[in-house]
């Protein structure tokens, strides 16, 4: 706040209070300045600062069709009240390459369980980092299915899905982004 009051009486003292334009570009200057500054400047973030898993991915455009899952699965509430989880999340490209009509019979009520064991196939309990990960590990899921992790140069698969954005922190766990759908042996 002092470095926003410095500014300010610097300006006007600089550009002068001639006219109410030239103050008002000042003002919009000095407000955008005050907000590249404070987005520039590194701020410790506690948990609970940071959104839950679920609020994270509802804030992401591209896992808005996860949302939209989790929600239809109930498995929403587990994600906000439990943990920590990491997740393996696919993006709404991922959900869109699965077969034609696959989402659209996922999300039906009578498919709730189905959905329920692909999703839960993509959480393992605990905060899992990309540095945790290792080449050949085996990441045991909700559903109690195991996840075999491969690692060659900065490449991380889970399976057969690519991690394309790692340790995206939430309140309540970690989350990884996946470009596929995993589908659970047996599926």
């Amino acid at each position: 706040m002092k470095k926003v009051s410095m500014y300010v009486c610097a300006a006007f003292l600089f550009f002068g209070c001639s006219s109410n334009e030239q103050t008002a570009e000042t003002s919009e200057t000095m407000t955008a300045e005050t907000e590249t500054m404070a987005t520039e400047e590194p701020m410790e973030q506690t948990d609970m600062a940071k959104p839950d898993i679920v609020a994270l991915a509802s804030n992401t455009p591209s896992l808005s069709t996860l949302v939209k899952a989790l929600q239809a699965a109930d498995l929403a509430g587990t994600l906000q009240q439990g943990g920590p989880y990491t997740v393996f999340a696919p993006t709404d490209e991922a959900f869109a390459a699965l077969p034609a009509g696959t989402l659209d019979n996922l999300l039906k009520p009578e498919n709730k369980q189905q959905l329920v064991d692909i999703l839960t196939y993509h959480v393992a309990e605990g905060n899992v980092m990309a540095s945790d990960l290792s080449d050949g590990m085996m990441v045991k899921t909700l559903n109690g299915k195991d996840l075999k992790v491969m690692m060659s140069g900065d490449k991380v698969m889970i399976n057969d899905a690519t991690v394309t954005m790692p340790n995206v922190e939430a309140s309540k766990g970690v989350v990884h982004v996946i470009d596929k759908v995993m589908l659970p042996p047996g599926m």
